[in-house]
């Protein structure tokens, strides 16, 4: 559920000794409770984003090949390693993807495949679900070791006519995987993408993001996208914090992956361990409850 946290206006009423006639004292008390009533209806009437109306639910209970519905692929290598020199081919085989025992995983491989050293997967929802605003949210158990990078994030859903970072790109969580205790929270754009890209490290304190599942979700509205892990909000992000405009006010879609090698993570070395696998028990969307 949603852990954007309500905020209300609290008003103190200071007593003072008043020096004056028992009417005078009777007219003073009865406008200090009217102004205390209104100070409630206020109060009552402020309004904060309760993104609480479920829009996507992917609970990961059918096994086989994630749903078709939500869950298209990319393959191959893209272009230059998907733009960072990455290492993997991406497939839609189970060997790379599969849901079993309510949990979706997306495993990276050592194997020569079409050229490349290394298999994984990258599932998309673009065409098939996309949203403006909201909270999106995902349980995951991450993997580990030196030069993987798994990656739960958006892309506006107008990358085809407005390439990125044009479209936007929302990063709820990435990670390299020989730090297994601090994950990267971001938002690219034009002026702030790539090694410009307005970021945040959130770390865990006697715990690593590979031995158990966490909660990873931003709540996004209009003029902020707040960034959490579990029900810790440790960044938010504004049009006042980005050097450059602010493309976040359409819809977005999903992506999830796990990357091997790359610009970001350096290659594997003799230390990492294949196969890797990431984790997911469950990816929900909410948008702003509305009421009539």
């Amino acid at each position: 559920m949603s852990y954007h946290q309500l905020k209300k206006m609290t008003m103190n009423t200071k007593h003072k000794h008043l020096q004056s006639s028992s009417h005078v004292l009777f007219k003073y008390t009865l406008l200090v409770f009217a102004i205390a009533l209104l100070g409630c209806e206020t109060d009552d009437q402020q309004t904060v984003a309760r993104f609480t109306e479920l829009t996507l639910s992917e609970e990961f209970d059918t096994d086989g090949q994630p749903n078709p519905s939500i869950w298209g692929y990319e393959i191959g290598t893209g272009e230059n390693g998907w733009g960072n020199q990455e290492l993997q081919y991406y497939t839609d085989r189970s060997d790379n993807v599969t849901v079993q025992n309510g949990v979706l995983l997306i495993t990276a491989r050592e194997e020569s495949f079409e050229g490349s050293a290394y298999t994984s997967a990258r599932l998309i929802t673009k065409d098939k679900f996309e949203q403006r605003y909201g909270r999106f949210e995902a349980r995951i158990r991450l993997p580990y070791g030196q030069g993987i990078w798994p990656a739960f994030w958006m892309l506006g859903a107008d990358i085809d006519e407005n390439p990125w970072p044009g479209a936007g790109e929302i990063d709820i969580m990435e990670y390299r995987g020989q730090e297994p205790t601090v994950l990267i929270g971001s938002m690219h754009g034009p002026g702030y993408s790539a090694g410009e890209a307005i970021s945040k490290e959130y770390e865990l304190t006697n715990d690593r993001f590979d031995t158990g599942f966490h909660i990873f979700g931003i709540e996004w509205g209009p003029e902020y996208v707040n960034f959490y892990v579990d029900d810790v909000l440790y960044n938010q992000i504004t049009p006042e914090d980005v050097p450059g405009p602010w493309v976040f006010n359409k819809p977005f879609y999903i992506l999830m992956n796990v990357a091997v090698g790359g610009t970001f993570v350096g290659s594997p070395d003799e230390e990492t361990v294949f196969p890797q696998t990431m984790l997911v028990d469950y990816v929900r969307v909410y948008k702003e409850l509305e009421i009539n």
